[in-house]
């Protein structure tokens, strides 16, 4: 009887979530001569609450762009509730960007969502930033460094995340770490590593311990460091994964699970 009622309620929740009307669009959040940054954004219909927003960016080492790597997260989670927007950013590939300028567009783009949170009906004191890589780095550099604005951003509109969720994310840009050959000198500034404070937001990271990019004695140096300063950060380590597993199949329901099981113990 019990087997035949949990079969029943997860029935009822799967249905449940197919039913609902997901919707997407597209907005430019930046010029920058020719170059127009997007913000895709995926919701429901539903406007009669405001949502919390998770606010995504794409990994490739602020080389390559991949718009559509956290897709399928942002199909489950405007589905449960969230505005979901996926940021697009300058890299190297396409506008022959450095770093620093990949930092600059997530600063403003986390910036115009706050902004413009009555647009998109969502919690201006909600917003959760989510990064793989080096995306994992613009979402932590946001909450950490204190540099790298646009020079046209209204900087008196935070662009500090509520929480933050982290994919074998590049925390440490010193001359050991990830990219010290693109930061150089600038990696005091820079590198979150070298800039936690006690006001950093509630962070979960997830890595594997073959990562060959990212080393876990690094990750684990910044969880006790942030724990050190009062903040909570959590590590989930994966056996026998390396750099980026957690866009594989075998992984992103475990992912969205964990994510979302972190998302509600902050009551977000």
């Amino acid at each position: 009887m019990r087997t035949n009622l949990l079969f029943l309620y997860f029935l009822f929740i799967f249905s449940s979530l197919g039913a609902i009307t997901i919707l997407e669009d597209t907005v430019v959040y930046k010029i920058i001569g020719d170059n127009k940054m997007r913000l895709f954004i995926t919701y429901d219909q539903d406007k009669s609450r405001l949502k919390p927003c998770i606010l995504f960016f794409y990994g490739g080492g602020w080389v390559k762009r991949n718009n559509n790597q956290f897709k399928d997260y942002c199909d489950y989670f405007a589905k449960k509730g969230y505005v979901c927007i996926r940021a697009e950013y300058r890299v190297t590939e396409m506008e022959k960007s450095t770093p620093f300028e990949s930092l600059s567009d997530a600063r403003s783009a986390i910036r115009y969502v706050r902004m413009n949170s009555y647009k998109f009906n969502i919690i201006p004191e909600n917003i959760i930033a989510v990064g793989g890589s080096a995306g994992g780095h613009l979402a932590a550099a946001c909450a950490s460094t204190k540099k790298f604005d646009d020079i046209k951003d209204n900087v008196s509109i935070s662009c500090v995340p509520n929480a933050l969720v982290l994919f074998n994310p590049v925390i440490d840009n010193g001359p050991a770490g990830y990219g010290y050959e693109r930061i150089g000198k600038m990696y005091k500034e820079f590198s979150p590593l070298h800039n936690l404070h006690s006001g950093m937001p509630p962070t979960t990271i997830f890595i594997g311990d073959k990562d060959k990019l990212i080393p876990v004695e690094t990750i684990e140096y910044y969880v006790k460091a942030m724990n050190i300063l009062g903040v909570r950060c959590d590590l989930h380590l994966y056996k026998n994964e390396g750099h980026g597993f957690f866009n594989s199949k075998k992984y992103k329901t475990v992912m969205i699970n964990e994510m979302e099981r972190f998302l509600l113990s902050l009551d977000l």
